[in-house]
């Protein structure tokens, strides 16, 4: 598992390898990953955006920036986890994702916490980068 904890907000990341959605043969390499987002502040806040970098072994980079995360833009007391899984595709059998979520804090604050780099390391590429 991967953790990152930035303005009392810790986020982690466990990707994981679907072979069975996988298609080595079509460059399809597809992963899981389910993250966690725990709200460590005196205060309540919400998840309003995020970004996303995706790596491949390649070098072939792709970002993502949207609102919320999931269709949801979750609101988290002090203490509360939101916790949700989804996925990345890539058409290589290896690769890096990285980013940020943008956050909205209860008394109006705006701020960005950061999502661990972790690594998509499939079954099928020898060189791993983790």
């Amino acid at each position: 598992m991967y953790e990152r904890k930035t303005h009392d907000v810790v986020v982690r990341v466990e990707p994981e390898f679907l072979g069975e959605q996988s298609s080595p043969a079509d460059h399809r390499y597809i992963w899981a990953y389910t993250v966690e987002i725990e709200n460590l502040r005196a205060e309540d806040m919400q998840v309003v955006g995020r970004f996303w970098q995706i790596t491949d072994r390649d070098g072939q980079m792709q970002e993502v920036r949207g609102e919320g995360v999931v269709g949801e833009k979750p609101v988290l007391k002090p203490g509360e986890t939101f916790r949700y899984t989804s996925g990345a595709p890539l058409s290589a059998p290896s690769g890096v994702m990285l980013g940020t979520y943008q956050i909205k804090a209860n008394g109006g604050e705006h701020f960005d916490i950061d999502i661990p780099a972790f690594s998509l390391d499939s079954p099928f590429d020898p060189r791993s980068i983790n």
